[in-house]
């Protein structure tokens, strides 16, 4: 890398606005003095210094002590570094010039040429598509030629930053102006943005994706609790493509809905819709029926959506569901414990296309509400009824005979639930391979002898807590030789 110094750390003429970023990453075994172009990505004069992407290391501690560096990555990547300092410290960014702004006098006289030099192009973008963002940067920094490549357009579809000690917008302001430096204003190429946990994260950094990045398909803010409904609309007016959005723990937000303007610009037949595919509102505490109404009645096209310890939604809110979502595939209303057997009613509406649905702990779901959910929906893969005390062998025998292709149930803490519901399963969805039925009192070794004779596929069974033998479970074991038992039996081994 370090080879034919002379043409790579030429003097740059004053109109180059180039610039790569340090990192520090949790690969540096000895401490680095800074470096004395070292300033804040605030109040930095473009006519003077250049700017640079915060990616991960770029977010540096500005005391003596190191902090963690909390690991802004592309392509999927994500890189950790050690935290050795208070968590109260303040981050800078530190930002370096072009590669080729070196004075002449660091020249090396004498000219070789690595055999990495010979390399063509598309050979190291090959490389450098497998690299996290830390390491791109470091790369940026060997030559002019690598800096090019580092910040190739093509190497930025995705960036994930992570930290809670992270300025998160301010490094997705500096990151976003680098990549607009080709299409000033906007960046085409990033599709992805994933800024799980970082707490620091507001609706200003939100903002600057939403005018900078129409091309954003993807978006994880989970965790990031100061993000509010005004960005949250902000990013799916402006970025129409949007597919997927994570916003768990977002407990400010109470709704998803296009900015006024936006609604004003769409003609009626394109009716306001939002093409959200994939939304996850888990412990989003705030949403109520009526934010769940309007997010329906704007997300027609809805496969995936996670309401998991919503606690104020009720049953009207399925109605609404149901009623301008009928693509949904896999529904989670966990822990959403008001929540009974007129929503489950309106969840079967779903019928052919609901795969998968979580009712772990809503307590007011019986035997009524799980006839409708097998009668409608026969395609039902995946069912989690886990702490539903109403559930019983009625419902587990409607389940059976209607839903034959289930391969995975939950019924764990249905203390209702014995062997004859068992024996219905085991006779009807012999192609189940997951099965738990931790703390089902009722549970003996008979039905899961004929779980086991007739289920070979089955690859999980967990009968913790469960008042079951050793014969048993090593019947099970002789039966399917896959399957991972997980028990608190200590005669078993």
């Amino acid at each position: 890398m370090g080879a034919n110094n002379g043409k790579q750390y030429g003097s740059e003429g004053k109109g180059s606005s180039s610039i790569s970023s340090d990192i520090s990453s949790s690969t540096d075994h000895t401490p680095t003095k800074a470096p004395k172009n070292v300033a804040t990505t605030e109040g930095l004069d473009s006519s003077t210094r250049t700017l640079s992407t915060p990616s991960p290391g770029l977010i540096l501690p500005s005391k003596s002590s190191s902090l963690s560096s909390p690991a802004l990555s592309s392509n999927g990547h994500e890189t950790h570094s050690s935290s050795s300092s208070s968590a109260h410290a303040e981050t800078v960014a530190v930002v370096h010039s072009q590669p080729g702004t070196h004075t002449r006098s660091r020249q090396s006289k004498t000219h070789h040429h690595a055999l990495v030099d010979l390399l063509p192009d598309l050979t190291f973008l090959q490389i450098f598509s497998h690299l996290p963002t830390n390491q791109l940067c470091r790369c940026a920094r060997v030559c002019r030629r690598w800096y090019n490549l580092a910040w190739d357009p093509r190497l930025w579809s995705t960036v994930r930053l992570t930290g809670e000690l992270l300025h998160a917008d301010r490094a997705i302001r500096v990151l976003t102006h680098r990549l607009c430096q080709d299409t000033p204003n906007v960046c085409l190429t990033l599709e992805t943005v994933v800024v799980n946990g970082c707490k620091r994260l507001t609706d200003r950094g939100l903002h600057v994706l939403a005018q900078c990045c129409p091309e954003l398909r993807r978006l994880e803010v989970a965790g990031c609790y100061n993000i509010s409904n005004d960005a949250v609309f902000e990013v799916v007016s402006r970025c129409p493509g949007l597919e997927h959005l994570n916003l768990s723990g977002c407990s400010k937000v109470t709704c998803i809905s296009l900015t006024q303007e936006a609604s004003l610009q769409l003609s009626p037949l394109h009716g306001q819709q939002i093409s959200i595919h994939y939304l996850d509102m888990t412990d989003c505490f705030s949403l109520e029926d009526e934010g769940l109404r309007t997010i329906a009645s704007h997300c027609p096209r809805l496969t995936h959506l996670y309401l998991r310890r919503c606690i104020r939604l009720t049953d009207e809110a399925l109605r609404h569901l149901a009623l301008h979502c009928p693509s949904i595939k896999e529904l989670s209303l966990s822990d959403c414990r008001l929540v009974g057997d007129f929503g489950l009613r309106e969840v079967a509406r779903l019928e052919g296309c609901l795969r998968y649905l979580s009712v772990a702990h809503c307590t007011r779901i019986t035997d009524v509400g799980m006839r409708y959910v097998a009668r409608y929906c026969p395609r039902l893969r995946y069912l989690n009824a886990r702490g539903c005390e109403g559930l019983t062998d009625h419902g587990m025998s409607h389940l059976a005979r209607s839903c034959p292709k289930l391969k995975s149930l939950d019924v764990g803490k249905c203390p209702l639930v014995s062997d004859s519901g068992l024996e219905q399963l085991a006779m009807y969805c012999q192609g189940l391979r997951r099965m738990s039925l931790r703390a089902c009192e009722s549970v003996t070794g008979r039905g899961l002898k004929a779980l086991a004779a007739n289920c070979c596929e089955l690859q999980l069974l967990n009968v913790q807590d469960c008042e079951v033998s050793p014969e048993a479970l090593r019947f099970v074991r002789r039966h399917c030789r896959r399957c991972v038992i997980e028990h608190t039996n200590p005669a078993f081994y």
